[in-house]
């Protein structure tokens, strides 16, 4: 069963993941804030990882820096609800994806296929 994990500093948008990839059939767990995150991801055997780009402790992009140099086989899709340079940066340093806040679940699901498709880089 593919495991995800997610990172988002909002209880809204954590609960929306959740039930929504639950409802899938994926394995989810979740994590309220950078450090959080970094320390989930590191323990755990996750194939993605949703992480918002804005949240306290540490950021989306510091996160993807400390995991990905430790796990770098971990799928991310950033998501933002400004779109920056962070969420940029991350992407051309190997994040799968980048969604932008609001964003609905079809779009959820379309990024998920694309991250998990055997030609999608990793």
């Amino acid at each position: 069963m593919i495991k995800i994990l997610i990172i988002d500093d909002s209880t809204v948008i954590r609960e929306l993941l959740y039930e929504y990839l639950t409802d899938l059939g994926y394995a989810v767990d979740l994590a309220k804030d950078g450090a959080e995150g970094i320390d989930r991801a590191l323990a755990g055997d996750y194939s993605v990882a949703f992480c918002d780009i804005h949240m306290p402790k540490k950021n989306g992009y510091q996160v993807y820096r400390e995991v990905s140099a430790k796990k770098p086989g971990l799928l991310f899709i950033m998501t933002d609800s400004l779109p920056g340079p962070l969420a940029e940066i991350a992407q051309k340093e190997g994040a799968h994806h980048c969604l932008i806040k609001p964003f609905d679940l079809e779009q959820v699901k379309k990024a998920l296929q694309t991250v998990l498709s055997p030609s999608s880089p990793t």
